[in-house]
């Protein structure tokens, strides 16, 4: 059972007013009492700090090929070794990875690991990076990044596939440690993100924006749900976003929905959409965009 002794100090919070403790990483700006976690379960006051309560344990390790992350452009055909925690800083209705991502069981977590020892499996599997993945890795920052530092001793890089949900200064720190992304764009309206996340969109925007400013290595992946997310007006909207702002070289992934956790009344998606989705995407300009194992590459490799 997890005691006291293994949690870390953490980073990015403040003492407001009334004495509650604010976290500053996302921006949800939980403001917690002593014992109090926040909305991600995994950071919490302890002795009048924020500490993270997972760090150096994980929900799981696998030796992945890179493009599972998914992330066809950087390094193609290599492996990555893949690892997670448990917890997340949104509520996503239709999470893939729901029992790993919305787990409030610490005893789960029993696979444990330094940093340099993450470091060092990866090395010897033969992995060109390692990523940090499963559920979203901004909610242990501090595990990451030191992971990255790790990794980077040893020549191996490091990816973070995340939802984009982070305060300015910790995206700052968490990105500069990083050097490829996936992001999920998971829609292109508030509407949705506040309704199906309990999140906002425009943090999203500005994680992707800030990532391709830094040249840090980015793909973009949405997941189309029917009758949510997936009419064709918020689909070019979403296109036209990413060839202006990161740029028509940006690889977008359109992934197909299958019913999950608390979204099992929604049917898949019916592959013309994901056709048709595609096709605006080239429309707009976009020379990589990718439709699960149909890829379509309009420019020059």
């Amino acid at each position: 059972m997890t005691t006291k002794s293994t949690y870390h100090p953490g980073r990015y919070w403040h003492v407001i007013d009334d004495g509650r403790i604010q976290c500053d990483l996302c921006p949800r700006d939980c403001k917690l009492k002593e014992g109090q976690r926040g909305a991600c379960f995994v950071r919490m006051r302890e002795d009048d700090q924020i500490v993270l309560t997972t760090y150096g344990r994980s929900s799981g390790f696998c030796v992945d090929p890179i493009e599972k992350k998914p992330l066809n452009h950087f390094y193609p055909g290599s492996s990555v070794l893949s690892f997670g925690t448990a917890g997340c800083n949104l509520a996503c209705k239709f999470c893939q990875n729901w029992d790993i991502s919305k787990s409030k069981d610490m005893d789960r977590l029993m696979d444990q690991a330094s940093p340099e020892t993450i470091a060092i499996i990866a090395e010897k599997n033969g992995c060109k990076s390692v990523a940090f993945t499963y559920n979203d890795p901004v909610i242990f920052a501090e595990y990451a990044m030191d992971t990255a530092d790790a990794c980077h001793a040893r020549g191996i890089k490091t990816v973070a596939v995340t939802a984009g949900y982070i305060n300015e200064e910790a995206r700052r720190d968490f990105f500069a440690k990083m050097d490829a992304a996936n992001v999920d764009l998971k829609a292109y309206t508030q509407e949705f993100y506040k309704k199906y996340c309990r999140a906002s969109l425009e943090p999203v925007k500005d994680a992707i924006l800030y990532l391709k400013q830094k040249g840090v290595f980015l793909e973009i992946t949405t997941l189309l749900i029917p009758g949510l997310n997936d009419g064709m007006d918020e689909i070019g909207q979403m296109a036209r976003f990413i060839a202006a702002g990161p740029g028509i070289d940006t690889p977008w992934h359109l992934s197909q929905f299958y019913p999950t956790y608390l979204m099992t009344d929604r049917p898949p998606t019916p592959m013309e959409t994901i056709l048709t989705a595609r096709d605006i995407g080239i429309d707009a300009g976009l020379r990589y965009v990718y439709t699960g194992n149909l890829p379509t590459n309009t420019g020059e490799n």
